[in-house]
């Protein structure tokens, strides 16, 4: 009969492509996984691992049976999850993922909150960005996520916690900007790099309107943003929930509200049919409450 530890065994190597590397994420010895692997193929009297002295790779048939592999074991996880859940949801590990323009602003207002409400609860937090995120709340790595909107996300469960507009940073010494004139005439707009949904939420602002942007400079944080502005090498557009928490610093810069500017809508998400649906929701309650005393 098929296991699950010989499906583990099976995912560990498809990912790693390395036998050594893959025993130590399963916690056995490599003999120990490849026989799991071997006793696996036999079973189902194919071969589903290329293996030489130079590589690793999986078969055609490999590859589909990993797909199915990785989601039995996410179902068993879930059961596990589920008989928690119900002896008491509030308990145990929970894996939590966020965008880096919302994390730094957001938690460490939330955290002592969420550690009252639930003294129970070991959160552990990755810092990722929102493709990667929505990966690994399907793939299960991750339990929860905190994105923001417009994103496609797929069919996963969606709690809207608040709406984030925009200030328009601009250097100290600049005139003050009335409307969208600076966004329009600078044509010095500089954004974080792409792969940061914050890139395309500052791009759709201003919905029709095309912003004329640095694309010599792209920022990996909004610190090294500021700082550029503060410079004197351009403008940028910051959420204001970076602005109420402080993102500036010491740095000298205009911050300007949008009140126009389309806001990214700040969200809370896990997978559909989850059995910590009454926690994440309570956490997503004390998530909204921090936003409003920033």
């Amino acid at each position: 009969m098929i296991t699950l530890r010989q499906l583990q065994f099976l995912t560990a190597v498809a990912e790693n492509l390395n036998f050594s590397r893959a025993a130590e994420l399963c916690f056995v010895t490599q003999p120990t996984l490849s026989a799991g692997i071997k006793e696996l193929e036999d079973r189902l009297e194919v071969t589903l691992i290329e293996r030489t002295r130079q590589s690793v790779m999986l078969t055609p048939v490999g590859q589909e049976i990993v797909l199915r592999a990785k989601r039995l074991l996410l179902d068993a996880a879930e059961i596990e999850t589920v008989a928690q859940s119900y002896k008491d949801p509030g308990k145990g590990d929970l894996k939590m993922g966020t965008i880096p323009t919302i994390s730094p602003y957001l938690l460490p207002q939330a955290l002592p909150s969420i550690r009252e409400s639930f003294p129970q609860l070991r959160v552990y937090l990755r810092e990722e960005m929102t493709e990667s995120l929505i990966d690994g709340l399907k793939s299960g790595r991750l339990d929860l996520v905190l994105i923001a909107l417009p994103f496609d996300t797929g069919a996963i469960e969606i709690m809207p916690l608040f709406e984030d507009g925009y200030h328009l940073a601009t250097p100290a010494d600049w005139p003050a900007p009335h409307g969208t004139q600076a966004l329009t005439n600078s044509g010095q707009l500089m954004l974080l790099e792409k792969g940061h949904c914050l890139h395309r939420h500052a791009l759709a602002a201003y919905p029709g309107q095309i912003l004329a942007t640095n694309d010599t400079f792209a920022a990996t944080s909004l610190t090294t943003l500021i700082a550029m502005v503060a410079a004197g090498l351009g403008i940028t557009l910051l959420p204001n929930l970076a602005v109420a928490a402080g993102v500036t610093g010491n740095i000298k810069v205009r911050l300007t509200p949008l009140p126009d500017a389309c806001p990214r809508r700040v969200v809370l998400a896990w997978r559909p049919g989850s059995a910590r649906v009454d926690v994440f929701r309570a956490l997503g309650n004390l998530l909204r409450s921090a936003r409003n005393v920033i």
